[in-house]
């Protein structure tokens, strides 16, 4: 674990000190949640552990999707290789790269949003450090957690990670292609035991691979994006300003590819 979110030694990183990162980081992701709003944009955050099949998910987002603009963030420790994925597939893309960091936190965010280009996404996609832990604590102003759980983890996450479970707007039980060689991973058992932890538990099962359940998970992200405040005339343009900083409005371009 970490010692930069409080997760490491508290002998080290202390609770005050905990608190008081939270509360920058709700005050930025307040602000990451106004350019998102400006423009129109579904922004979901993406968790889970490393393996899930995250990045294997948004590229079959992006092929069920065809019409919609999406854009997306990837979080790693130490390669751009999601990303790097993510734009041969048609979805332009960047990097945070956290170093040490077991998850992904507003500020880091923030600094994405003035890359993006103004024209605005149907969806952007914050595909956080693979984790089951950290990355549930952190509001990045995202209007959706969905977590993705792969069926090869079995069926007793959402027991053993509640916090990120009890976060979770939706659970998409990823690679289900792999179900008839998981004989002891039973679908239901695993809704049951979300349902444990969950105060509304929601469940999809999915298949990047052969294509299940994503009619589904699309007709959940067009029914999440319909419930967003339509955007002000002109809000997308209008300045922005930072705690302490200069005032600025959105402004960047899209990576290539």
């Amino acid at each position: 674990m970490c010692d930069v979110c409080g997760c490491g030694d508290p002998a080290i990183v202390s609770v005050e000190v905990h608190e008081r990162i939270l509360s920058h980081n709700d005050r930025t992701a307040g602000h990451n949640r106004e350019h998102f709003r400006a423009r129109g944009t579904l922004a979901v955050n993406l968790m889970g552990s490393p393996g899930a099949g995250k990045t294997a998910l948004l590229e079959a987002t992006r092929r069920a999707l065809p019409d919609w603009r999406i854009g997306a963030v990837s979080g790693d420790l130490a390669t751009e290789n999601d990303a790097t994925r993510l734009r041969a597939a048609g979805i332009p893309s960047w990097t945070i790269t956290t170093g040490t960091a077991c998850h992904l936190d507003a500020a880091m965010v923030h600094h994405v949003l003035h890359e993006i280009p103004e024209q605005p996404f149907d969806a952007f996609f914050i595909e956080n450090v693979g984790n089951l832990v950290c990355p549930a604590i952190y509001d990045l102003g995202q209007a959706a957690n969905v977590v993705a759980l792969a069926a090869t983890e079995g069926v007793d996450k959402p027991l053993k990670y509640p916090v990120m479970f009890r976060a979770a707007d939706l659970v998409l039980l990823t690679k289900s292609d792999l179900l008839p060689h998981l004989p002891d991973v039973d679908p239901e058992r695993i809704r049951e035991n979300l349902a444990r932890v969950a105060p509304e538990p929601r469940m999809l099962v999915v298949s990047a691979s052969t294509g299940e359940g994503l009619d589904a998970w699309t007709d959940w992200l067009g029914a999440e994006r319909a419930k967003l405040p339509k955007p002000a005339a002109g809000a997308a343009a209008a300045v922005h300003r930072h705690e302490g900083g200069p005032a600025h409005g959105p402004h960047g371009s899209a990576p290539e590819g």
